[in-house]
C-alpha cells in the first residue's frame, strides 16, 4: 500500500489492522453482508426441513450441494485471484449471490417453492461462493500488507462470527413472527450484498498493495500441488482442515436436528442454539486477534483435538440448556482452530502463490462436505441426532492424535496441563535443534514472526 511506508510500526493490540482505511471500510460492510448470509443459512435449513418432512438426509444433500462446488471451482477462483483485479472480481460475485438470494426469497414469498428449487439455488450459490472465497481471503493481504495480515485474518473471522451471533437470532425471530415463513430471511440477505459492493466501490485504489499477477500457464493445479507437497507444514494444515471440515464443521445440520428431534423445539429455539454456538465462535475469534505471529503446528493439533472432544461431549447432552451452554466452548474451539489454520497457510506462502494455495486450502476445508454432510445426516437419521455430533467428534480426535504422533516421531514431546488458568500445552522439539536460538525464541514467543516465515529455514521445519 502506498500509505504503509508512512504508517508507524504496528502496535500491539487486537484491532490494529483497522488502522487501514480500506480494511476498515470492508470490515464494516462485511458485518452487514455476513449477517444476511447467516440469516439465509438458518432460513434455508429450516425451509428444507419444512419441505422434506424433517429429513436429515435432505438437509445433508442441501449442504453438500452448497459446498460441493468448492471441490471443483475453488482452484479456478484462486487462479482468478492471482491473475486479475480482486476488487472487481468481488463486485461481480457479490452481485450474483445477491440475485440468487432474491430469487429464493421471491419463490418462498409467492408460495411457489419446491425442494428442488432449494437444491438448485444452493448449488448455484455454492459455485459462485467457491469462486468468491479464495478471492476474498487473498484480498485481505492487499488491504493491510504482511505486517498486519495475521491480525486482519483474525478480525475478519471476528466479524464473520459477530454476524453469526446476530444473524441466526434475527432469522429465527423473523421466521417465528412470519408464522414459519422463511422468505424475510432471504430478502434481507439479498439487500445486504449491496453494502459490500458499495464498500468495494468506495475504496482508495492507491492504498491497495496488489501482488504481482500470475502469468498464464498450463498445469497450474499440478504446480500448486507440487508447491504444497514441498512444504510438510502446509500438508499438515490441509489434512487437519479436511478432517475437521468434513466431519466436525456440520453445525448447521447437527444443531437443527438436535433442536427438532431431541428437544422437540421450533425455529426460535433453533436460532438461539445457533446463537450460543456463535457466541463461542466470536469469543474464539476475539482471542485469536491477539496473535501477531504464525501459529505452530502443535497448536493446530491441540486445538483440533479439543474441538473433537467438545463435539463428543455435546452429543451426550440431553438437557436443552446444558447443550446450549456446551455449544459456547465448542464454537470457541472451532474458531480458534479455523483462524489459526487460515493464518498458518496465508503466512506460509509467497504472495504470488497465495490465491492458488488458499484455494487448495478451501478445497480441503470445504471439499469433503459433499461426503461428510450427507453422511452425518444419515448417521443422525439412523442412530439419532446425538450420534451426528459424537461420530464426527471421534473422527476429529483420532485423526488429530495420529497427526500429533507423526509430528512427534523421533522428537522430544512434553504435554503440560495447567489448572489456573485452565490450559493445555504440547511441546514438541527436535532431538537436535537445527538452530537453538530460533527454538528458544519460538518457545518464548509462541510463534515465528510473520516477516521471518519465508526467510527462515526453521519456519519450514516439520518439527514445529
Amino acid at each position: 500500500m502506498t500509505s504503509t511506508a508512512a504508517d508507524p510500526a504496528p502496535r500491539p493490540g487486537s484491532f490494529r489492522a483497522l488502522r487501514a482505511h480500506n480494511f476498515r471500510l470492508y470490515v464494516s460492510a462485511n458485518l452487514v453482508s455476513q449477517t444476511g448470509t447467516w440469516m439465509q443459512r438458518i432460513g434455508q435449513d429450516w425451509l428444507v426441513l419444512q419441505l422434506s418432512g424433517d429429513s436429515g438426509v435432505a438437509l445433508g444433500v442441501t449442504t453438500a450441494l452448497q459446498f460441493g462446488p468448492s471441490l471443483f471451482f475453488s482452484f479456478y477462483g484462486g487462479v482468478l485471484a492471482d491473475r486479475y483485479d480482486k476488487r472487481r472480481l468481488l463486485m461481480v460475485t457479490q452481485a450474483v449471490m445477491g440475485v440468487l438470494a432474491l430469487a429464493l426469497g421471491l419463490l418462498v414469498a409467492t408460495d411457489s417453492v419446491a425442494l428442488w428449487h432449494v437444491y438448485l439455488l444452493a448449488l448455484l450459490v455454492g459455485v459462485v461462493s467457491s469462486l468468491d472465497t479464495p478471492v476474498r481471503q487473498s484480498f485481505v493481504s492487499e488491504m493491510v500488507g504482511p505486517d498486519l495480515l495475521a491480525n486482519a485474518v483474525s478480525l475478519n473471522s471476528t466479524v464473520f462470527n459477530a454476524a453469526r451471533l446476530v444473524g441466526p437470532a434475527v432469522a429465527g425471530g423473523l421466521i417465528a413472527l412470519a408464522g414459519g415463513n422463511t422468505a424475510p430471511a432471504f430478502l434481507v440477505n439479498a439487500v445486504s450484498f449491496a453494502t459490500t459492493i458499495a464498500a468495494l466501490v468506495l475504496m482508495r485504489a492507491d492504498e491497495l498493495d496488489p501482488s504481482p499477477p500470475a502469468p498464464r500457464s498450463r498445469g497450474q493445479l499440478r504446480q500448486t500441488l507440487a508447491y504444497t507437497r514441498q512444504h510438510p507444514d502446509l500438508m499438515l494444515a490441509m489434512g487437519l482442515a479436511f478432517t475437521l471440515g468434513t466431519f466436525g464443521f456440520n453445525s448447521q445440520i447437527t444443531i437443527a436436528l438436535m433442536a427438532r428431534e431431541v428437544f422437540g423445539l421450533g425455529a426460535g429455539a433453533f436460532g438461539l442454539l445457533s446463537t450460543a454456538y456463535a457466541v463461542g465462535s466470536l469469543s474464539g475469534a476475539l482471542l485469536s486477534t491477539r496473535r501477531s505471529t504464525r501459529p505452530l503446528q502443535r497448536f493446530l493439533i491441540v486445538s483440533a483435538v479439543a474441538f473433537g472432544v467438545l463435539l463428543v461431549v455435546s452429543g451426550l447432552m440431553r438437557n436443552y440448556y446444558a447443550f446450549a451452554a456446551l455449544l459456547i466452548p465448542t464454537g470457541a474451539a472451532a474458531l480458534v482452530f479455523s483462524v489459526a489454520c487460515n493464518s498458518f497457510v496465508q503466512l506460509g506462502v509467497e504472495p504470488q502463490w497465495r490465491g492458488r494455495v488458499l484455494a487448495l486450502y478451501f478445497m480441503a476445508f470445504l471439499g469433503g462436505t459433499p461426503v461428510g454432510a450427507p453422511l452425518i445426516g444419515w448417521v443422525s437419521e439412523r442412530l439419532g441426532a446425538p450420534w451426528g455430533l459424537i461420530s464426527g467428534g471421534l473422527v476429529c480426535v483420532v485423526v488429530s492424535v495420529l497427526a500429533g504422533v507423526v509430528l512427534a516421531r523421533g522428537r522430544r514431546v512434553r504435554l503440560e496441563m495447567h489448572v489456573l488458568p485452565p490450559r493445555m500445552q504440547l511441546h514438541v522439539a527436535a532431538t537436535t535443534p537445527p538452530n537453538q536460538v530460533a527454538v528458544l525464541a519460538e518457545e518464548a514467543d509462541g510463534g515465528v514472526p510473520a516477516e521471518a516465515v519465508l526467510g527462515d529455514q526453521v519456519a519450514r521445519d516439520p518439527a514445529r
